[in-house]
C-alpha cells in the first residue's frame, strides 16, 4: 500500500488519459490537489480571471483534440461559475472533468451553514453527463475512473466530481494497482462498432438512391472519420453538408458540398433536404440548426442511415430505415467495403450538379453584398475581407449570433479542427476562451476569433488571461454597438426598444489597458493591413471594427426555426408619453 494525500490521489487517477492542461482559477480548499498539478513536469496550467471562461476553455481544448480536458472550481460561487461553460461543453458532446471543492466533510452534504456552503452535487446533475459527490477519501480513484468512463465513452459530455477540502488534504492508503492501469482497463477505447447486417443494410439503401445526402456531425471529427466519410462520399456521388462542429470534414470548395448543415446555410442545402431520397447522418443528432417549427426540414420520401454512438439520438427526431450504434469511423468503413466500386449515375450527378449551381448563386448574391464600400461597413465585407487576410494554416473560432452568420458564409474551410462554432448552447461569448485553448495546444498556428461586440463583452477580461500567458490570439470584432438581432429582428417587431444598445465601447483602447494591441478600422481597406500588424505585434490583439446592423439573408429561417408556430410580432405603436 502506498500513502497519498486525495489530492495526489486523484491526480495520479487522471493520468492514463494524458491530461497535460488544466484550466481554472485559484483557490485555497484546491491546494491539496494544485500541488501535485505544479509538481508534476510537463502540465501546464492556466489560471483564468473567471472560472466560467476556465471551463469555456476546457470545452475548446476537448474540442481541438479530442481528448479528455480537465477544469478546477473553488467551492461556492467558484462552482457556480462554472456552470455556463460545463453546460456548454456538454451540450456540444465534449469530454472534460470539473473538479469542485468544498467545505470539509464534516459540515457538507447537508450543508451546516458555514460561508460557500453549497450542495455542488445537485447544482451540476442537470448540466452533465455524470457527477458525484465524494464521501471516502479511498474511493477516489474508482470515482475518478467512472467519470473518465462516463465522459469519453458512448455520446461523449461534461463530467464533475465534487470533493470536500479535507479528503483532498487527508493521507489515505490505496493499492499501487490503483494507478497502473490503462484507459482500456476501465473503458472502451474503440467502438462501438457496427454489425455486418446493418453495414449491409446501409450500403444497399444509399446505393439505391437517386438524391444521397452525406451529412457529418461532431462525431465524424472527433472518431477521425473524415477520410471514409468523403470516400463515401466519392464513391456514390453524394452531396455532402457538414454540421457546425463538423466544420472542414468537407472543404467548403468541394464540388459536392451543398453548404454547412443549417437553416441559415442557404438554398443549396435547404433544397437537398427537401429533395434527398437517402440522408447518412454521421455522428450528430439531426439537431434543431436542421429544424423549422416543424422538425428537420426532409421531404417525405426521404429514407435515413442514422449512426451515432448515442442510442438516444437514433429515431428519435426521424423515422430512421437504418439506425446504427457505432464510432463514426467503423460504421463508414464498414459500409464502403459493402458499396462496392463506385458506380455514380447520371440522374446522382445531374442532381448534386444543379445543387452546386444553386450554391454558386447564392455564393455570388454574398458577394455582391460584400462590394458594399459604404460606411460603417456592412458585415459581409468585413467577412470577405478577414476572409481574403486569412493565413492558410490558420484556425477561427466563430463566436456571436448574427456575425456567425457571416463569417460561417466568407471563411474557407479545408480540413477538420480548424473552425469552431458552438451549436450545442449558442453561449456568447465562448469564443475568446475557445481561442486560448486552441492557441495553448498550437502556438505556431494563427488563432482567430471572430466575435460580435455583445458576445466579446462576456469574457474580454480573459484578455488578461491572453497577455499574461502569451497567447497572441486575434479578436476581429463586428461591433455594431447594439444587440443587432436583439434590436432589430425582435424590439423593432414589437414596436419598442429597451437595453439594446451597446454604444460609446473603444474595445481596441480596452486591449491596449490589459497591455494588447489594440486598434480600430472603419473601412475595407484597413482590415487587411490591421490584420497583419496585428499578427506581426506578437501580442494578443483586438481589432475593432466598425460595421452596420444589415440583416443576414437567412435571418427569416432562422427564426422561424425559433418560433414554433408563434405568429410574428406586429408592431405596436408607442405608448403615449407620461
Amino acid at each position: 500500500m502506498i500513502e497519498l494525500t486525495g489530492g495526489e490521489a486523484l491526480w495520479r487517477s487522471l493520468a492514463p488519459e494524458r491530461v497535460d492542461l488544466v484550466f481554472g482559477v485559484t483557490g485555497g480548499k484546491l491546494s491539496a490537489l494544485m500541488q501535485a498539478i505544479a509538481a508534476t513536469p510537463n502540465v501546464r496550467y492556466v489560471g483564468t480571471r473567471h472560472e466560467g471562461a476556465a471551463a469555456l476553455m476546457a470545452a475548446g481544448d476537448a474540442a481541438a483534440t479530442g481528448r479528455l480536458s480537465m477544469v478546477i472550481g473553488e467551492c461556492g460561487t467558484g462552482a457556480v461559475n462554472l456552470a455556463s461553460g460545463i453546460a456548454v461543453a456538454n451540450a456540444n458532446s465534449l469530454p472534460i472533468i470539473a473538479v469542485t471543492s468544498n467545505n470539509q466533510h464534516a459540515v457538507s452534504y447537508p450543508a451546516r451553514g458555514m460561508f460557500a456552503s453549497m450542495d455542488t452535487e445537485s447544482l451540476f446533475r442537470p448540466l452533465t453527463k455524470w457527477n458525484a459527490a465524494v464521501h471516502d477519501g479511498r474511493r477516489i480513484p474508482e470515482l475518478v475512473r467512472s467519470a473518465i468512463r462516463e465522459a469519453c465513452t458512448g455520446r461523449r459530455g461534461a463530467v464533475h466530481l465534487d470533493v470536500p477540502q479535507d479528503l483532498l488534504r487527508s493521507r489515505f492508503f490505496y493499492d499501487p494497482g490503483e494507478f497502473d492501469r490503462q484507459s482500456s482497463d476501465y473503458r472502451l477505447v474503440d467502438g462501438p462498432a457496427p454489425t455486418e447486417a446493418q453495414c449491409a443494410a446501409a450500403a444497399r439503401l444509399i446505393g439505391s438512391a437517386s438524391k444521397p445526402l452525406m451529412i457529418a456531425g461532431g462525431g465524424v471529427a472527433q472518431s477521425g472519420a473524415a477520410e471514409a466519410f468523403l470516400a463515401l462520399a466519392a464513391r456514390v456521388g453524394a452531396a455532402t453538408a457538414a454540421t457546425q462542429s463538423a466544420l472542414g470534414v468537407v472543404s467548403s470548395e468541394d464540388p459536392r458540398y451543398a453548404g454547412h448543415a443549417a437553416v441559415i446555410s442557404g438554398p443549396a442545402f435547404a433544397r437537398a433536404c427537401r429533395e434527398a431520397d437517402v440522408v447518412v447522418a454521421v455522428g450528430c443528432r439531426l439537431s434543431p440548426w436542421l429544424w423549422d417549427e416543424a422538425g428537420p426540414k426532409f421531404g417525405a420520401q426521404m429514407k435515413l442511415i442514422h449512426i451515432s454512438t448515442d442510442p438516444a439520438v437514433l429515431g428519435a427526431h426521424w423515422p430512421a430505415g437504418v439506425a446504427i450504434q457505432a464510432d463514426a469511423r467503423l460504421a463508414l468503413a464498414g459500409i464502403l467495403e459493402r458499396v462496392g466500386a463506385p458506380t455514380v449515375r447520371a440522374e446522382v450527378r445531374g442532381w448534386t450538379g444543379s445543387l452546386l449551381a444553386t450554391r454558386e448563386a447564392h455564393r455570388a448574391a454574398l458577394r455582391a453584398l460584400a462590394a458594399d464600400s459604404t460606411e460603417p461597413m456592412h458585415p459581409a465585407t468585413l467577412a470577405s475581407e478577414f476572409a481574403s487576410a486569412l493565413p492558410q494554416e490558420a484556425i477561427v473560432v466563430y463566436d456571436g449570433g448574427h456575425t456567425t452568420f457571416w463569417t460561417n458564409d466568407f471563411t474557407p474551410c479545408d480540413a477538420p479542427r480548424t473552425r469552431f462554432n458552438e451549436a450545442g448552447m449558442t453561449q456568447l461569448g465562448f469564443g475568446l476562451p475557445y481561442a486560448l485553448a486552441m492557441k495553448s495546444r498550437r502556438p505556431a498556428a494563427p488563432v482567430f476569433n471572430v466575435t460580435g461586440d455583445g458576445a466579446f463583452g462576456f469574457t474580454v477580461q480573459e484578455l488578461d488571461t491572453a497577455r499574461r500567458y502569451g497567447l497572441p490570439v486575434v479578436n476581429i470584432v463586428h461591433n455594431n454597438a447594439s444587440w443587432g438581432v436583439i434590436k432589430i429582428a425582435h424590439q423593432r417587431g414589437y414596436g419598442f426598444t429597451l437595453g439594446d444598445d451597446l454604444e460609446g465601447t473603444d474595445y481596441a483602447a480596452i486591449a491596449r489597458g490589459f497591455g494588447c494591441h489594440g486598434e480600430s478600422v472603419s473601412t475595407r481597406a484597413e482590415v487587411a493591413p490591421a490584420i497583419a500588424r496585428a499578427l506581426a505585434s506578437g501580442l494578443p490583439a483586438v481589432i475593432d471594427c466598425r460595421v452596420r446592423f444589415e440583416p443576414h439573408p437567412g435571418l427569416p429561417d432562422f427564426g422561424r426555426m425559433g418560433s414554433y408556430g408563434m405568429a410574428p410580432p406586429s408592431a405596436s405603436p408607442a405608448p403615449a408619453a407620461r
